[in-house]
């Protein structure tokens, strides 16, 4: 037996209206949450159109060859930047005419494995045994109407289709619920004195792939309670006829650093000779969301032990990316510098309680954020649905210059916020 998505209802009409203005082939990706009973579809994006192709017939194009799929894929690593914990990119769509409906399965599933590829690329945690690895695979014939939904496992190569049900319902997650909370970071990198400047940002990686493992290892208390990972998230909840407050919809996390360390481990500590040093300091805000269909406590604090991973991995790579961008005049020898990370910023998506996210350097505009939300997830933002997370993050450190390449061009130590 096939797999179960339950859609919401706002992505069949985005799907049908994306059908009905184009005649040509279009590509896109659907974002939701797995679990191991069934799969929830919140949102579909359309691929971006490339520049060049914006002002050409390219943009309607019938040929299954003229689809780049590393631009899908490049487009799918955007857009898991901009997912809360506990959403996924959970696989792509093809909207076509009836004539390609054959050759269509072929493509579709070459772009699936792209996007996984793409996707996990720098991931900074780990698969666990009970993650779902298939992902979805659906085409939308602009003619009919008809879809034909299929399934991949992304971890087999030689992975065939399987057929899986595609069901809408109304107000999919209106009453989905959240986990919030604050992780204090202070993470101390040492610079290798045979570090090349362009292994800073493999370096700085590696640093924090050392403190995910302490996050994945950390305890986390729920509403000030530690909870059995096989308990149901909502036991002890009241509800009434199937009602739930607002109110037991929103849990309150705690992440106890100072059990991260197994006493059974033993140190492995060595000296090493070092040019400098990298420090991250500053207080992530975080957040997760889980459908409310008996969620297990272990499932929503996964979500959320990876969104903490992911958004101080994503600000990371997104700052080395604008430093690369924005050269600096160069810094003199052992000059100590900071950088503020780029902060969180918080949006609705329409018709439900589940946020997405964008980051923001402090000289961007608000203009700019949302038309990068327009971008990479073809969503309308309106300027007071625009939440900034009140963190102050920096980066700090102190290096030799030849290694500033990856920084401002010679300069000597970075700071993150």
């Amino acid at each position: 037996m096939g797999r179960s998505y339950f859609v919401e209802e706002a992505v069949g009409q985005y799907l049908s209206d994306l059908s009905a203005k184009s005649k040509g082939l279009i590509t896109g990706l659907l974002v939701g949450q797995c679990t191991q009973q069934r799969d929830y579809v919140l949102l579909s994006i359309r691929t971006p159109v490339k520049e060049e192709e914006s002002n050409s017939s390219a943009n309607h194009h019938s040929d299954l060859s003229n689809i780049d799929e590393e631009w899908t894929a490049a487009h799918a690593r955007q857009v898991s930047r901009m997912l809360p914990g506990g959403l996924l990119v959970l696989g792509v769509f093809i909207i076509s005419v009836p004539e390609l409906a054959k050759e269509v399965q072929n493509t579709l599933r070459k772009l699936l494995f792209s996007v996984e590829k793409s996707v996990a690329r720098k991931r900074l945690w780990n698969i666990s045994e009970e993650d779902v690895s298939d992902r979805v695979a659906l085409h939308l014939c602009s003619t009919t109407k008809k879809i034909l939904c299929r399934t991949y496992d992304v971890q087999d190569p030689k992975s065939t289709a399987k057929p899986a049900d595609w069901k809408y319902q109304n107000a999919l997650s209106a009453s989905w619920l959240s986990l919030d909370c604050t992780v204090n970071v202070n993470i101390h990198i040492p610079l290798p004195a045979t570090l090349a400047s362009h292994d800073l940002e493999k370096n700085t990686r590696n640093g924090l792939g050392r403190w995910a493992q302490q996050i994945e290892a950390a305890v986390f208390l729920i509403n000030g309670q530690v909870k059995e990972e096989d308990a149901d998230l909502l036991e002890g909840q009241k509800k009434s006829r199937g009602y739930m407050p607002s109110a037991a919809r929103n849990f309150d996390v705690r992440v106890l650093t100072q059990l991260m360390q197994s006493t059974n481990s033993r140190s492995t500590a060595t000296v090493q000779i070092c040019s400098g040093s990298i420090n991250l300091k500053g207080a992530l805000k975080c957040k997760a969301y889980i459908h409310n269909n008996k969620p297990k406590v272990k499932d929503a604090v996964q979500a959320l032990k990876r969104d903490i991973i992911n958004t101080l991995s994503d600000r990371c790579e997104i700052f080395f990316e604008d430093l690369l961008i924005n050269e600096m005049p160069g810094k003199k020898d052992s000059e100590r510098e900071y950088h503020v990370l780029p902060c969180r910023v918080f949006t609705p998506i329409v018709g439900s309680n589940v946020l997405l996210c964008d980051y923001k350097f402090g000289d961007e505009t608000v203009r700019e954020i949302q038309e990068h939300f327009l971008e990479m997830l073809d969503q309308v933002v309106q300027t007071d649905d625009l939440h900034i997370a009140e963190e102050m993050n920096t980066v700090e450190g102190l290096m030799n210059p030849r290694m500033g390449i990856l920084a401002p061009a010679g300069q000597s130590s970075h700071d993150l916020h």
